[in-house]
């Protein structure tokens, strides 16, 4: 099953082109307003899947063509990224260390909304492609082998990032928690539609050319050991976001006016736009691309605009 919100946050399902309104169906559910549905009905979902199912299928459909699609968990509890999680098609010579960062729920957008890019000394701005888990229940001290049973579904993330800040040193907060930085979406994917996460082809295209393109087979901590290791830190609750990491050889340069797509294979594709009110500029080239032309640092110097350095 698809589940989005839609609209003024209408929660729906995804029926082929269309999608079903069934927030009157689980409007019992304590909340504040409708964003709130959305966790109520991961956690209760043992009571409330039949009756979402029966909304879903006695409902008259609108086009999804034509509604405006907002992000699928609007307001979760914590979003825990991966760090470095990725082999990088084999060129890591070992396994990275297991690590992880936080990510501020309001930084979450949806598909066809704007990551806009702030005012900030950052060498670049990047997005960074990734799979995310949605907990279904509960989670503390899981064992690898029980992990799987705690994901509710999947849908697309992205990470956006704003490197090089000053101070030199442990800038994640300021990089990693800008508003806008947390693009999620189209829609959540149940998990019983996925039998294989571990198993699914990423591939983020910018202004229509593919940019980053791997597998999540590719992952150095697979998503049980993921689920065990960030469960045995703290609690994770249901609606709660886990990014699993990306590749970041195909990490690129973020710049206004750029229309970004992500597709996860079974999951959808997320769409995005990225505005810059400076106008500033990078080389269209990949990190990796970067390295094989012998360029200095990890990713291509800023070119054009403010902070640009002369």
């Amino acid at each position: 099953m698809k589940l989005c919100y839609f609209n003024d946050f209408r929660l729906g399902v995804i029926k082929g082109d269309q999608v079903v309104d069934i927030t009157d169906a689980v409007k019992d559910l304590p909340h504040r307003d409708s964003r709130d549905l959305i966790v109520g009905v991961i956690e209760h979902w043992d009571k409330y899947k039949v009756r979402v199912e029966k909304a879903a299928n006695d409902g008259k459909g609108v086009a999804l063509k034509g509604v405006r699609l907002r992000p699928p968990v609007p307001r979760p509890g914590n979003i825990d990224c991966m760090a470095v999680n990725y082999m990088e098609d084999g060129t890591l010579k070992e396994k990275p260390a297991i690590n992880a960062f936080h990510k501020a729920a309001n930084a979450v957008i949806g598909d066809g909304d704007t990551m806009v890019l702030p005012d900030v000394p950052a060498g670049i701005f990047e997005g960074e492609a990734e799979l995310a888990l949605i907990i279904g229940k509960r989670a503390k001290n899981v064992s690898q082998a029980d992990a799987m049973k705690y994901i509710f579904g999947y849908t697309c993330f992205i990470d956006g990032s704003a490197r090089g800040l000053p101070p030199p040193g442990n800038v994640f907060f300021q990089m990693k928690s800008r508003e806008s930085f947390a693009p999620l979406g189209p829609w959540l994917v149940t998990a019983d539609e996925i039998a294989n996460p571990q198993k699914l082809n990423i591939e983020l295209k910018n202004n229509g050319v593919s940019m980053q393109k791997f597998n999540t087979d590719d992952m150095a901590h697979q998503i049980p050991r993921v689920i065990e290791w960030l469960s045995s830190i703290h609690t994770l609750e249901p609606g709660d976001v886990v990014a699993t990491g990306t590749n970041h050889r195909g990490l690129n340069s973020f710049m206004d006016g750029d229309k970004v797509e992500l597709t996860i294979e079974k999951v959808g594709t997320l769409h995005f736009n990225v505005k810059d009110e400076h106008k500033r500029t990078w080389a269209r080239t990949t990190r990796s691309q970067h390295k094989d032309k012998g360029g200095e640092g990890p990713h291509t110097p800023q070119l054009t605009g403010k902070h640009a350095k002369k």
